[in-house]
């Protein structure tokens, strides 16, 4: 009977090594993120019921209650856990081998001459999909125990790294020539990209990116359903979730939570999620369109755009601003005029507040389920 295993070591060349020999084994890797609280993490081993911990050391501890998986296993990886509590996605074998060779084939990826970097947490799939992507492929790899600008210049630099993996927040902060390839996901599209990059749509759900700049990987499959939600289809989706749930259908295909409509270049446009979508007066707004416009102005540093209750318009429009300056923030009337002019007037926001900083996830996701509630408490004051 094979085990899931908990593994709870940094971001370096032993992690390589336990997971082969996990692999090896005929067991399955749980990635634990060493960053959050001791409490996140016991409720998180109590949910995947692992049957093993190896610890920051690389000692084994046996542990109680542990659920075994299923032959082919390879993988159970934490959702992010943006809107929720985080699920146990359970990859196979040929899941995540059908998604190594589908990524590598698209970036082109010659194991004799390229070298991956891996800078992103290895308890999420954008962090974890490299590295296996690299170990399945034979590709050279190099891990960095957290994102440190300096460090993965060294690495470019230093030790031939010219593939990396990175979110938008981080790409701000990095020199995207030091690479051949920057693979960019994790959070809504980027309206530029350097030449160099190319920009994913996936989920851990799909065992990393699936779609590149638009088109879909070879062996993927995606269409729009009658509600313009994004289905997907493919090899490298998941068996299911470690409570037994599968989210697919009969056919195969899985249905995001994500509104999107294929444009006429034949490119899948994501929109955003369904429930970050905004109906004030019957008008539909989407957040990050909103926050795109209001990035732009000079006094502006962060912003997060949500809708709360409104006994007039269904949803009012509200943004929490993190101001490049608190005694010099943007009024009410700046923000209102900015996104009349570039988006339309239903749009505007209807309140603003400053705040010090927006609810991100470890790897710069808003927490946009936390987001509402801030802004539906300041609302109420």
């Amino acid at each position: 009977m094979h085990k899931l295993i908990a593994v709870a070591m940094p971001a370096n060349e032993h992690f390589v090594g336990v997971l082969e020999k996990i692999w090896e084994s005929g067991d399955a890797l749980l990635p634990l993120d060493g960053r959050t609280s001791k409490e996140s993490t016991r409720a998180l081993l109590e949910k995947m019921r692992p049957s093993e911990l190896i610890d920051p050391s690389g000692d084994r501890i046996q542990l109680s209650h542990g659920i075994p998986i299923e032959e082919g296993d390879a993988v159970v990886v934490a959702t992010s856990g943006t809107t929720g509590e985080p699920r146990g996605v359970i990859l196979t074998h040929q899941a995540v081998l059908a998604s190594a060779l589908a990524t590598s084939k698209r970036l082109e990826v010659d194991p004799s001459r390229d070298h991956w970097l891996a800078c992103l947490p290895l308890a999420h799939i954008g962090g974890l999909s490299v590295v296996m992507r690299a170990v399945l492929t034979g590709t050279k790899v190099t891990l960095l125990e957290r994102f440190d600008p300096a460090a993965i210049k060294e690495a470019a630099v230093g030790r031939g790294t010219n593939l990396v993996s990175l979110v938008p927040t981080m790409l701000k902060r990095v020199d995207p020539a030091l690479f051949r390839r920057v693979v960019v996901g994790g959070s809504a599209p980027l309206d530029e990209l350097p030449p160099n990059a190319v920009m994913t749509y996936g989920m851990t759900e799909t065992g990393s990116g699936v779609v590149y700049n638009g088109i879909p990987l070879d062996g993927v499959e995606v269409r729009i359903d009658e509600r313009g939600q994004i289905m997907l289809k493919g090899a490298m989706l998941l068996r299911c979730y470690r409570d037994g749930y599968d989210p697919k259908s009969a056919e195969g295909w899985l249905t995001t939570k994500d509104l999107g409509h294929i444009g006429q270049d034949g490119k899948l446009q994501v929109e955003g999620r369904a429930d970050e979508l905004i109906i004030s007066g019957g008008e539909k707004i989407w957040p990050q369109a909103v926050e795109r416009v209001l990035k732009e102005h000079p006094k502006i540093q962060e912003v997060a755009v949500t809708g709360v209750p409104d006994p007039y318009w269904g949803q009012a429009v509200v943004a929490l601003i993190v101001p490049i300056d608190i005694d010099d923030s943007p009024a009410l009337e700046e923000v209102h005029d900015i996104v009349t002019s570039r988006i339309a007037p239903y749009a505007a926001p209807k309140r603003i507040f400053n705040v010090r900083d927006l609810p991100r996830t470890n790897l710069g996701k808003l927490q946009r389920s936390t987001l509402a509630k801030w802004a539906a408490e300041l609302s109420s004051v």
